[in-house]
């Protein structure tokens, strides 16, 4: 068996050993996660920049902060700029709950299998994956 018939065959199997099985992720509704990773990418700004943004009325927008906010996943802060104007940002537990989110594996079986492996091996095996995403990157570059 060749090393790409050898790969392509364990890659189902790991994902089959290590996919999460929770069901619905984080109980996030669309809206919200849209919310969520718009500012992840953008950075605080202010309830009326997030509704054109994401081409939403910004009472929508501004009831879905609200709502993010009271579970503690966004804040509202003065802008340093201009006191007047209002950011809202994600919190520590905002960011935890997107990544949580976006996760494709369960950690918690990965950290288990992981802990069963010598530090060399689990070294080998992320190295390992950072250089075949790498190789594939460099293919799409012209």
């Amino acid at each position: 068996m060749s090393e790409v018939d050898a790969f392509c065959a364990a890659f189902p199997k790991a994902y089959l050993a290590f996919h999460r099985r929770d069901g619905r992720r984080s109980g996030l509704t669309n809206a919200s996660r849209a919310v969520l990773t718009h500012l992840a990418g953008s950075g605080p700004i202010t309830i009326g920049e997030a509704s054109r943004h994401l081409d939403r009325a910004q009472s929508v927008v501004s009831e879905i902060v609200s709502q993010l906010e009271g579970h503690g996943l966004l804040e509202r802060e003065p802008d340093p700029a201009d006191r007047r104007r209002t950011l809202v940002w994600l919190t520590d537990a905002g960011l935890a709950r997107l990544r949580q989110d976006s996760d494709v594996l369960d950690r918690a079986l990965v950290a288990e299998a992981m802990d069963r492996l010598d530090t060399t091996t689990r070294r080998g095996l992320i190295d390992g994956l950072h250089a075949l995403v790498a190789a594939a990157r460099r293919k799409e570059q012209p």
